[in-house]
C-alpha cells in the first residue's frame, strides 16, 4: 500500500470511531495495550497556534507529533475534560473530541484536497438517493425527510436526482463539483466533523446539513436511518440492531458537539 493509500485507508477508519486497539488482529500481533495515565492535571492552555491541552503544563502533541492546536478556548476545554476523566488507563475511544481534532490535523489539513475529493464521490452515490419502491408507508415516510433536504441541497446549487431502487443513477457533474465547493468553504476542524458525519449517516447531503446547522445531530441521525427504523417497527426488538444504532447516535451527537464548539 503506497503513503497515499495509507492515508486515505486512516481517515476512513478514523471517521468510524475505530481507534488502533479496535483494528482486527493480524497472526503475530499482539493487541496494543491502552498506556497508563502519566500527568496530573489536564487543562486548557493557549499556544501560537491557537488553544491547546496542557497536561502538567506541557503541551499535547497529536499522533503525527503536531501541537494539538484548535480554533476556539471551548473546544479545548471540552478535550481537557476528556483528558482529565481518564483514570489509570487512557482510553481513546472516550475522547471522542481529541480524536477529532487530532484527525483534522494530521489527516485533513496535509491532504485536503484528497479529503474533498472522497466526499464528493459520497455525493454521487448520497443515501437519499435511493429510494423506496414500495411499501407506500415507507415511500412516503422518506419522502417526507428526504425531499426537504435534498431542496436545500438544490438550493446551494447541489441538484441530485433521486431515483427507486439500488442501480447507480449518474449524477450532475455540476451538481458534485457545487458539492466540492461548499466542502472547500469549511476549515479543517469542520471538514474532519462533516467526513465523520457523512460516513455516520451514509449521505453527503445529511452530513452537510448538519455542519451547516440545517439539521440536530438528533434529526440527522432519524433522517438517515429510516429505513432500519422501518425494519425495526415490522420485525418488532432487536437488542443487537438497537444497541448498534444507539451508538451511532451517540458518535454523530459527539459530532454534532464538536462542531458547535469550534464556535
Amino acid at each position: 500500500m503506497n503513503e497515499k493509500d495509507k492515508t486515505k485507508s486512516a481517515i476512513f477508519d478514523l471517521a468510524r470511531n475505530r481507534s488502533l486497539d479496535q483494528q482486527v488482529s493480524h497472526p503475530g500481533r499482539e493487541k496494543p495495550k491502552l498506556p497508563r495515565r502519566f500527568y496530573r492535571k489536564a487543562e486548557a492552555g493557549t499556544h501560537e497556534s491557537g488553544h491547546t491541552v496542557l497536561l502538567d503544563g506541557r503541551a499535547v502533541k497529536t499522533p503525527s507529533k503536531s501541537v494539538l492546536a484548535v480554533p476556539s478556548l471551548a473546544l479545548a476545554e471540552a478535550m481537557a475534560a476528556e483528558w482529565e476523566a481518564q483514570r489509570e488507563l487512557i482510553d481513546p475511544r472516550t475522547m471522542w473530541l481529541t480524536k477529532l481534532a487530532n484527525t483534522a490535523i494530521d489527516l485533513v489539513a496535509p491532504r485536503r484536497g484528497d479529503v474533498i475529493a472522497e466526499l464528493v464521490k459520497y455525493s454521487a452515490t448520497d443515501l437519499l438517493c435511493y429510494r423506496a419502491e414500495h411499501p407506500a408507508a415507507l415511500v412516503s415516510r422518506q419522502s417526507a425527510l428526504w425531499d426537504p433536504l435534498l431542496g436545500w441541497a438544490a438550493e446551494r446549487g447541489i441538484s441530485l436526482l433521486p431515483t427507486t431502487g439500488i442501480l447507480h443513477i449518474a449524477q450532475p457533474a455540476d451538481s458534485l463539483d457545487a458539492y466540492g465547493l461548499a466542502v472547500d468553504r469549511l476549515d479543517s476542524f469542520r471538514i474532519a466533523a462533516l467526513h465523520n458525519a457523512v460516513t455516520l449517516t451514509g449521505s453527503a447531503v445529511i452530513g452537510l446539513a448538519m455542519t451547516l446547522g440545517r439539521l440536530t445531530a438528533e434529526e440527522a441521525f432519524d433522517t438517515a436511518h429510516v429505513d432500519e427504523h422501518w425494519q425495526l417497527e415490522l420485525s418488532g426488538e432487536d437488542e443487537e440492531e438497537r444497541a448498534r444504532l444507539e451508538i451511532r447516535r451517540s458518535e454523530l451527537a459527539e459530532t454534532a458537539r464538536f462542531i458547535a464548539l469550534l464556535g
